[in-house]
């Protein structure tokens, strides 16, 4: 476990540099806004367009290890909606501590991290839980919020939400990498040197830009976003593990990558879609925060139980 933990080091290091350049004024936030643009939609893409134009879908898709995940999330989901419907929290309230609850970093931090500590054999299962948290979950966010606003579920909503998954640039990258796949055609030498050369700046600059966004977050209703953080660290994996172990069992393998996916700490992404819609933008930001901190001890050693 200590040799995962000094792994982990580095990571949690650019994290840590991106955060004194943020609170010390040297990288405003204007200037993460950008970084994280960059990373968004041209970086992390490319690394995920290169390694989705190296796997087939029956390599991405295995049906248990979906069901698996899905059922684990959706139990944390499920108990962070009752949580807050027994705290008298309205429907739009109680979407987005669940989405905070069950969604983690895995564009920024997971895919980065995991498939350099567990190996490129770690991309397909990764990119596989995120494109559930892409399309089920997030989708479920919006149906919920603006249902609960409309007052019904209407057909412009998912027209919405089609309309936002076409334009995800993630998803983008990744059916685009699955056509080059399915085509058999391999990319040209300067083509795969570009995207790859494009691909390797995201690992680091995804890094320091967590650190940089975490220098504007602050800890406020932190009994809230405590519970919120414990949620995400500790049940998502409890819960995804009994699915991948028990209930959907897989090779130990897409266990442990399954399980250290969801110990990934809350995803930057749920506070931007809480400040979208104007809901809790505070106890998602103090949760992102206290939960990325903790995550350095508690993500080290989740991998190193599931991990040989």
């Amino acid at each position: 476990m200590l040799a995962i933990f000094v792994k982990t080091v580095p990571f949690f290091a650019l994290i840590g540099l991106g955060y004194g350049a943020g609170r010390r004024g040297f990288f405003p936030e204007a200037a993460t806004a950008a970084l994280t643009k960059f990373v968004f939609y041209f970086a992390l893409s490319a690394m995920l367009f290169r390694f989705s134009a190296s796997l087939s879908i029956g390599q991405i898709f295995d049906a248990r290890l979906a069901a698996a995940y899905l059922w684990g999330t959706m139990a944390v989901y499920g108990i962070a909606t009752a949580v807050a419907f027994a705290r008298r929290q309205d429907l739009q309230t109680a979407a987005i501590e669940a989405q905070t609850a069950s969604i983690g970093n895995t564009g920024f931090l997971g895919l980065p991290m995991l498939s350099l500590l567990l190996g490129e054999a770690a991309v397909a299962p990764i990119i596989l839980m995120l494109t559930i948290d892409l399309v089920v979950f997030a989708t479920l966010l919006v149906v919920l919020v603006a249902g609960a606003r409309e007052g019904k579920i209407t057909a412009s909503i998912f027209r919405s939400v089609g309309l936002g998954l076409l334009t995800n640039p993630m998803i983008v990258s990744i059916c685009a990498g699955l056509a080059v796949s399915a085509s058999g055609l391999a990319l040209p030498g300067v083509v795969l040197d570009f995207v790859t050369m494009l691909g390797n700046a995201a690992t680091p600059c995804a890094l320091f830009a967590i650190g940089a966004s975490l220098a504007s977050k602050s800890a406020e209703r932190l009994a809230v976003s405590g519970w919120l953080s414990f949620a995400k660290l500790v049940l998502h994996p409890l819960f995804v593990a009994a699915g991948v172990y028990l209930f959907f069992p897989v090779t130990p393998f897409q266990a442990a990558v399954a399980v250290s996916t969801a110990a990934m700490p809350v995803a930057g992404t749920v506070f931007m879609l809480a400040q979208h819609y104007g809901i809790a933008p505070q106890r998602v930001s103090a949760a992102i925060l206290i939960s990325t901190a903790f995550s350095i001890v508690t993500l080290s050693t989740v991998i190193g139980l599931v991990t040989p």
